[in-house]
C-alpha cells in the first residue's frame, strides 16, 4: 500500500490537507525492511510519470510511478530503495499527447543551485530547535498591534558579500545569521523582511517569480543553513518575515505552467490564468489542490521553519480580475464584476487559518488600492490580514520630501492625509526596495539641495516617518545614505559610512529606533486616533508641523515639531496640552548626527500660561533648519 491513503487524498481534494508537504514531494522513508525515498507528485492529466535522477543515471524508464486510489485525485507515488539525502531528480511527465516534459518537483525541500534546475532530496526534519524561549513568547502574544515593529527589509545576496572571491561571494544563511543580527540588533529594528528565499531560477527577478514554494534557496546553503538563521535570529530577539508570492508564477520549463501537459496550477483561460505585463501565469484560486499546494507552502514556513509572519506580494493584482488587463483580457465574475471572489476567499482562509493555528504570527498585505476591509476581520467581509503596506502615505511622503522647500507650503496637506484614514486599516509605513530601483533614485539622491541640504532633509523625513502612527520598514542601504540605486548584483555600499554625513545618517535612525522602541506611546496605540493627536497641522506657510504621541497611560508622551524649509525660527512657538516641563530628547542638530553641533545648552522647556495652536499653554524653542525636535514630557 502506498504512503498517499484516501484520507490524504480526500482532504487534498477539499484544500484542507494542511500537512500535505509531508506527503508530497521527496521524503526518506522504509518498505519493508528496505530504506529508501518516497517520491509523491499530482500530476492528473498524465498518462505517465517516471522519476530520473543520479540514482538511476538518469534513466527515463527505470522507475515508473503508479498512479494512486482513487484514481481521479491524479497522485502518482513510487519509492525507490538504497537512496538517500543529496540526490538530484526530476520527474519525467508523459501528457496526454505523447509529449515529454522534464518537471522540478513543486514540493520539494531544496533546489539543485542555480542555473542548474532538478529538485533535492532533502530531510528536513532533524534540525535542533533552540528557539523555545522566542516561540513560547510569540504563541502568548495576545495583540501584536501593541507591540513595536520596525523591519529592516534585506535581500540577503546583496546585504553584504564575501571581497574578492571568485564566486559571487554571498554570505551562506550561518554567517548572514551572525553578520545581521549584530547589525539589526545595534540599529534597533525588531524584525527583518527578507527577499527571495523561496527558491527562483533568475536572480533580477529579486525572488518574486517562484519556481520552488517549499524550499529554501540553495544559493546561501541549505535547508538546514536556512533554519539555524531562524533559530539564531529569535536567539538573538529578532522576528523574521518572508516575501510570499501566491498572485503568479514564471513559465520556465521545468516550473509549474503546464505541469502536466495542461493548466493545473493556473486557470485555463488565458484572460484569467495569464498576467500580460508579467509574461506569468496565475494561479487557480478556485482549485481546492492548488489552494491547498499554496496554504501548505505557507504553514510550512510559518509552522516548520518558525517564521513569524509572511508579506503576501501583488495582492491587488488578484484581486482585480482586470489587474494590468485591457477590454477584452479579462473575464468578469458571476456578478459581472472586476473582484476575483475565488480570491478573496483564498485570502481569508489562509489568514484565518494561519493566524489561528499560530497566535503572536502576523499576515502582511501588499495592496496598493483603495480595497476596503485588507485587515478588516472575515466575518465582517474583511480579508483578516494582519496589517497592510500604506502604499499612499508612501507616494504622498516621498512626492513631499522631493519637492525644494520654497514648494512644499502648496503641498502641505501630503505630510497630513494619511491621518485622515488612518483608522481605517492597521498600517505599515514603507520605503521599501521598490522605491530605490529602476531609476527612481536613491532615497538620499531623491532629495532637494545639496549634500548638507539633502542629508538635513532625509533625517527630518525619516523621523517624520518614525513619528507618524503605523509600523515602520526601512529596504536596506536607507539607513546609510547610500547614493547609488539598490542592485542585486552587488553588495550595499558600505564605503559610503567613511563619509561623516552618511554615517551621521545612521546614528540618526538608530537613535530614532532606539526611541521607537523606548516609549510605548511611539507604538501602542497606533490604529486608531487615540495614540495621535495634532498641534498644528496647519502651518504650510512655514511647513512645519507638529503632533503628540500617547501611549495606554500618561507616563511618557512625546512632542515632535519638524520644520521642512531651510529658514531657521529661532524664536519658534508651539502650543502643549499641559502646563508641565518638556524635556528635550532628540534634536537633528547634534554632531554626532552630523548636524551644526548649534544644540541649544537648556534640555527642559517649562511651559508657560500662554496661548497658542489653540492650546492655553505653550513653551518657546529655537527651531533650526530642517530641525527636528523631540520632547518628553
Amino acid at each position: 500500500m502506498g504512503n498517499f491513503t484516501e484520507l490524504d487524498a480526500y482532504l487534498f481534494g477539499q484544500g484542507t490537507h494542511y500537512d500535505i508537504y509531508k506527503k508530497l514531494g521527496a521524503h526518506l522513508s522504509v518498505d519493508g525492511k528496505k530504506k529508501g525515498v518516497r517520491f509523491a507528485v499530482w500530476a492528473p492529466n498524465a498518462k505517465r510519470v517516471f522519476v530520473i535522477g543520479e540514482f538511476n543515471g538518469w534513466d527515463e524508464t527505470a522507475n515508473e510511478m503508479e498512479r494512486v486510489e482513487p484514481e481521479s485525485i491524479g497522485v502518482f507515488e513510487t519509492f525507490v530503495p538504497n537512496i538517500g539525502t543529496g540526490v538530484l531528480y526530476k520527474y519525467l511527465i508523459e501528457t496526454a499527447d505523447g509529449t515529454l516534459l522534464y518537471k522540478a518537483d513543486p514540493y520539494a525541500n531544496e533546489a539543485e543551485l542555480r542555473p542548474g534546475t532538478a529538485s533535492k532530496v532533502a530531510d528536513i526534519e532533524h534540525f535542533k530547535w533552540t528557539d523555545s524561549k522566542w516561540m513560547k513568547d510569540r504563541a502568548a502574544c495576545k495583540d501584536p498591534y501593541e507591540k513595536p515593529m520596525a523591519i529592516y527589509e534585506v535581500h540577503p545576496g546583496s546585504w553584504m558579500r564575501h571581497p574578492g572571491r571568485e564566486d559571487e561571494g554571498f554570505y551562506t544563511y550561518r554567517q548572514l545569521a551572525h553578520a545581521l543580527a549584530d547589525y539589526v540588533k545595534e540599529m534597533g529594528y525588531t524584525h527583518v523582511e527578507l527577499m527571495g528565499i523561496l527558491e527562483y531560477p533568475f536572480d533580477g527577478s529579486w525572488g518574486y517569480q517562484v519556481t520552488g514554494y517549499y524550499a529554501p534557496t540553495s544559493r546561501y546553503g541549505t535547508p538546514e543553513d536556512f533554519a539555524y538563521f531562524v533559530d539564531y535570529l529569535h536567539k538573538k530577539g529578532i522576528g523574521i518575515i518572508l516575501d510570499w508570492v501566491p498572485a503568479h508564477f514564471p513559465k520556465d520549463a521545468h516550473g509549474l505552467a503546464d505541469f502536466d501537459g495542461t493548466p493545473i496550477y493556473e486557470y485555463a483561460d488565458p484572460r484569467m490564468g495569464e498576467h500580460p505585463d508579467w509574461g506569468t501565469k496565475i494561479f487557480d484560486y478556485g482549485k481546492s489542490e492548488v489552494k491547498n499546494f499554496l496554504i501548505g507552502s505557507a504553514l510550512l514556513w510559518i509552522e516548520h521553519y518558525h517564521i513569524d509572519g509572511l508579506r503576501v506580494d501583488a495582492v491587488a493584482s488578484m484581486l482585480y480580475l482586470d489587474y494590468g488587463k485591457n477590454d477584452g483580457e479579462w473575464i468578469p465574475n458571476k456578478y459581472g464584476e472586476n473582484k476575483n471572489l475565488e480570491a478573496i476567499e483564498f485570502f481569508r482562509h489562509i489568514n484565518t487559518l494561519i493566524l489561528g493555528r499560530n497566535p503572536g504570527t502576523v499576515m502582511i498585505a501588499e495592496e496598493s488600492t483603495a480595497w476596503p476591509q485588507v485587515t478588516g476581520k472575515a466575518q465582517y467581509g474583511g480579508l483578516n490580514f494582519t496589517y497592510k503596506w500604506n502604499m499612499g502615505w508612501m507616494h504622498d511622503f516621498l512626492d513631499y520630501m522631493k519637492l525644494d522647500p520654497y514648494f512644499r507650503k502648496d503641498n502641505h496637506h501630503k505630510m497630513t492625509f494619511a491621518m485622515s484614514y488612518n483608522g481605517s486599516e492597521h498600517y505599515i509605513l514603507v520605503l521599501s526596495h521598490d522605491e530605490v530601483v529602476h531609476l527612481k533614485c536613491s532615497m538620499i539622491n531623491k532629495m532637494p539641495g545639496e549634500e548638507a541640504d539633502k542629508f538635513a532633509n532625509l533625517k527630518a523625513g525619516y523621523a517624520f516617518m518614525m513619528g507618524h502612527p503605523g509600523k515602520k520598514l526601512l529596504f536596506m542601504g536607507q539607513d546609510i545614505g547610500q547614493y547609488r540605486e539598490w542592485s542585486e548584483e552587488r553588495e550595499l555600499d558600505w564605503y559610503v559610512l567613511e563619509n561623516p554625513h552618511n554615517k551621521g545618517l545612521q546614528e540618526f535612525v538608530k537613535e530614532l529606533l532606539h526611541i521607537y522602541r523606548k516609549y510605548p506611546c511611539m507604538y501602542e496605540l497606533d490604529g486608531g486616533g487615540e495614540g495621535f493627536e495634532w498641534i498644528n497641522a496647519d502651518d504650510a506657510e512655514k511647513s512645519i508641523y507638529t503632533f503628540l504621541r500617547k501611549g495606554k497611560d500618561a507616563k511618557k508622551r512625546l512632542l515632535f515639531v519638524f520644520n521642512f524649509t531651510p529658514v531657521a525660527r529661532d524664536d519658534f512657538r508651539v502650543g502643549v496640552p499641559e502646563l508641565k516641563d518638556y524635556k528635550l530628547i532628540l534634536t537633528s542638530e547634534e554632531e554626532r548626527f552630523a548636524g551644526s553641533g548649534n544644540v541649544p545648552a537648556k534640555k527642559t522647556y517649562k511651559a508657560e500660561k500662554r496661548p497658542w495652536d489653540n492650546r492655553e499653554y505653550s513653551i518657546r524653542y529655537p527651531l533650526p533648519p530642517y530641525g527636528v525636535a523631540v520632547f518628553e514630557y
